[in-house]
């Protein structure tokens, strides 16, 4: 059974940082890139980062958190971060763990060709 398992969010107060994990199990990720994806109430979910392993490691951030989040992972069977510094309110939303296909994922960069999801986890800043 595959199992995409984010952790590490919560209320915190503008300017303060957090770290999202998430645990990727029951699949063989190897070809898979990673991804973060977040959705604030009454919009559309929205790609923060992917990262992917090949020779070398790739990542992409989106240009709304440019600057202020990472993504991170040693390889496909370790875990996956993001780390948000910086927040802002504007970065409230349930945030979402996600794996597909690495070619497809590097190229078209949109949920639709992501395969599995996490259940996501609630980050909320206050100003």
């Amino acid at each position: 059974q595959v199992q995409l398992v984010e952790s590490g969010g919560g209320l915190v107060q503008a300017g303060d940082s957090l770290r999202l994990a998430c645990v990727a199990s029951g699949h063989a990720f190897n070809n898979y890139a990673m991804a973060w994806f977040r959705q604030a109430p009454g919009k559309n979910r929205e790609l923060v980062a992917i990262i992917r392993w090949t020779t070398s490691r790739s990542t992409y951030i989106a240009d709304s958190v440019k600057g202020r989040f990472t993504i991170s992972g040693d390889n496909y069977k370790s875990p996956v971060y993001l780390q948000m510094n910086s927040l802002k309110p504007d970065d409230t939303a349930v945030y979402y763990c996600a794996a597909g296909p690495m070619g497809a994922v590097w190229q078209i960069r949109e949920e639709r060709v992501f395969d599995f999801w996490g259940q996501g986890t609630q980050v909320t800043v206050s100003s």
